[in-house]
């Protein structure tokens, strides 16, 4: 797995509640074996917007940014910009299947309702938002 070197970021992460940051990193895992899985993404950079730990094609421009943080509602989520259809069409895709926040986030109770396969999608299609 990829080490977190920004210690700012590491912040965020130590910052979730266990259970948060066990999703979190387990969502962070997704995010960087999808971009290391497609050579158009390049590498990621990893920073913190809103306080969360973000994700960001700086290097390609491929995608939209991803982040991961908590929700008022607990648990764990993962946020696309709220301008982009990437949650739209993820929840379309598996309607009702994840707990969907509008056109921004999916919702994660615990580490056990990510469901890598389905994720993984969500997470190409930002990474590759701008292709």
């Amino acid at each position: 797995m990829n080490p977190i070197v920004d210690p700012k970021v590491q912040a965020a992460f130590d910052a979730f509640p266990i259970a948060a940051r066990e999703t979190a990193m387990i969502l962070r895992g997704l995010i960087f074996d999808e971009a290391a899985q497609n050579n158009a993404v390049g590498a990621l950079h990893e920073t913190l917007k809103w306080g969360q730990p973000a994700y960001l094609t700086a290097a390609s421009k491929s995608g939209t940014t991803l982040r991961i943080g908590v929700p008022k509602s607990g648990g764990c989520a993962i946020y696309a910009h709220c301008a982009t259809t990437v949650i739209s069409k993820y929840a379309e895709t598996f309607a009702g299947l994840d707990m969907i926040e509008g056109n921004r986030a999916v919702l994660f109770a615990t580490a056990d309702d990510v469901v890598p396969d389905r994720l993984r999608l969500l997470i190409r299609h930002a990474l590759t938002y701008h292709l």
